[in-house]
């Protein structure tokens, strides 16, 4: 089954931002268990990285790539969230339950 953020909605429990790391907790409903995980706060795809040559022969554009990446926690519109990157992380502790349309801890 695909990880979209309709399957995952319901797992989350809560999350919490500790400066540079973004902390989120997945509850499964059967089993009552938690699963925490913890992924950097950082753009989807990874650390935004800018070489010397970049700041010096391009400092707008270098800035404006540093400053302006989008961040996205959550949110249905995409799928490239933190939420889904840290439910990637623990997606081993739950298995798809096709019956019942959601995922379950082991």
């Amino acid at each position: 089954m695909l990880m979209t953020h309709e399957n995952i909605v319901g797992l989350l429990d809560h999350v919490t931002i500790d400066g540079s790391t973004v902390i989120c907790h997945f509850k499964c409903q059967e089993t009552n268990k938690s699963v925490v995980s913890a992924v950097p706060f950082e753009p989807y795809d990874g650390k935004i990285v800018l070489t010397w040559k970049d700041i010096l022969f391009h400092p707008i554009e270098s800035y404006n790539r540093y400053y302006h990446t989008p961040i996205v926690i959550y949110g249905n519109e995409s799928e490239k969230t933190i939420v889904l990157k840290a439910f990637k992380q623990v997606s081993s502790n739950f298995i798809w339950n096709q019956q019942k349309q959601r995922y379950i801890c082991n």
